[in-house]
């Protein structure tokens, strides 16, 4: 009997190619999840990059609020911000991206910035990618005594620092130094971040000393630097707590005080003496000013006097500042010496007298007069003080700097009132809140 077999190669065939069917699905699945997961991960880089590229597009935002109310702090409507409720508001475009930043009507005002960046390949902006809400304050520009942006040398004989208050009876004796009522704010600082930066030699700082980061502070086996109670007990060095090196701020320049407009003072004669200057209220300009013998010039309003050359004093010469008058000298010319008897601020207010350097005067020097009461802000521009002989010779004020020498006999009283009512350097932030 034969027996017959039979193959069924349909059924292994259709067995293969669902096999074969299956696996392609399953690879396709994979390869599909692979590049979505290539994708998002692409997707989630970009976000990430652009969530990170917010950032100075906000800090854009912030910077063009500080400039805006440093120029325009009594005018905030001036180059096209919009009035909006409670403050103004300024957009500008990046590129691709832009900011929103406002700034509030208060005091001190609060600033908010937001950042839109596109959407990763696309044309639309995220809808506020990064929004940061910071407080600011408009900070003193003579907030310690004595400041410069380089190198601080206190090299003379018999030098000393210390403060007092002008507005304060229990600080000063009818708005005057007083030493039996000083304190010890008279603080010295420089920018400068490098070895040896502040030259303290063998004076005697009531007050603190700092550097920039990563400065020091030199000081010889008399000096002193510390609190009144830390000199009083006769200590040498420096008081723990009262140097550091976190000094760094910001000396923007000068600009000339006005374009035109201004008087040409002359000279004439009050109370039967004879002047070569007399300056009353408003704006007055020179191109040099040079004061030599017993020539003078009287201030008998509140006055500003822009000179576009050297300033120079010799002699027995002098600029005088009547009680209730006021005088900012702004100087463009390299030099300006302020020697003879210099400035005589009659009624011992430092305001009263403020000197204002502008970039290209590089150099301020005073010495041979017996005392000056007054402001110096000179960021581009070495000063040197330097009283003669064995006579000691007071400053009486703040002073901002490039560099400063002390060469001679002085005592340098800072005058705390003016990190109160004094000029202000700009607005700066205070404090940082992303929302």
């Amino acid at each position: 009997m034969q027996t017959k077999i039979t193959c069924q190669r349909g059924t292994t065939r259709g067995s293969a190619l669902l096999v074969m069917l299956v696996t392609v699905t399953l690879i396709g699945i994979t390869l599909a999840s692979y590049l979505e997961l290539v994708r998002s991960q692409n997707l989630s880089t970009m976000r990430s990059q652009q969530w990170n590229s917010a950032i100075p597009i906000l800090e854009a935002g912030l910077e063009e609020a500080l400039t805006h109310l440093y120029y325009n702090a009594t005018n905030l409507s001036a180059n096209d911000w919009v009035p909006i409720d409670g403050g103004y508001k300024k957009e500008r475009y990046l590129g691709d991206d832009k900011f929103i930043v406002t700034i509030s009507a208060t005091t001190p005002p609060q600033i908010v910035s937001q950042a839109f960046v596109r959407e990763p390949m696309g044309t639309n902006f995220i809808s506020r990618a990064r929004a940061v809400r910071v407080g600011t304050t408009n900070d003193a520009l003579f907030a310690k005594g004595m400041v410069a942006k380089g190198t601080i040398d206190l090299s003379g004989n018999n030098i000393k620092t210390d403060s007092f208050d002008s507005m304060d009876p229990n600080y000063s004796t009818n708005g005057r130094y007083d030493k039996d009522e000083a304190k010890d704010n008279g603080d010295v600082a420089t920018n400068l971040a490098v070895v040896d930066s502040l030259n303290v030699w063998n004076a005697d700082i009531y007050g603190k000393a700092s550097t920039g980061p990563g400065g020091t502070v030199r000081i010889g086996p008399n000096g002193s630097v510390g609190s009144k109670p830390w000199h009083n007990a006769n200590q040498k060095g420096i008081e723990p707590g009262w140097s550091s090196d976190d000094m760094n701020v910001s000396f923007p320049d000068v600009k000339p005080p006005f374009t035109g407009g201004a008087f040409t003072p002359v000279g004439g004669d009050v109370g039967g003496v004879s002047y070569n200057y007399l300056v009353g209220n408003g704006n007055y300009q020179l191109t040099s000013l040079s004061l030599s013998g017993n020539n003078k010039m009287l201030v008998t309003g509140h006055a500003v006097l822009y000179v576009t050359g050297d300033v120079s004093l010799t002699g027995q010469s002098r600029i005088e500042i009547a009680p209730g008058a006021s005088l900012k000298l702004y100087v463009a010319g390299p030099s300006a010496s302020l020697g003879g008897s210099g400035v005589m601020n009659n009624a011992g207010n430092a305001m009263d007298f403020m000197y204002y350097g502008l970039p290209s005067n590089t150099s301020v020097s005073m010495s041979g007069n017996a005392a000056f009461t007054g402001t110096i802000y000179a960021p581009s521009a070495s000063l040197t003080l330097g009283g003669g002989g064995n006579n000691n010779y007071d400053f009486v004020g703040a002073s901002v700097t490039d560099s400063v020498r002390l060469n001679g006999h002085y005592n340098f009283h800072y005058d705390e009132n003016l990190g109160r009512l004094g000029p202000k350097r700009g607005y700066t932030i205070t404090s940082w809140n992303e929302i």
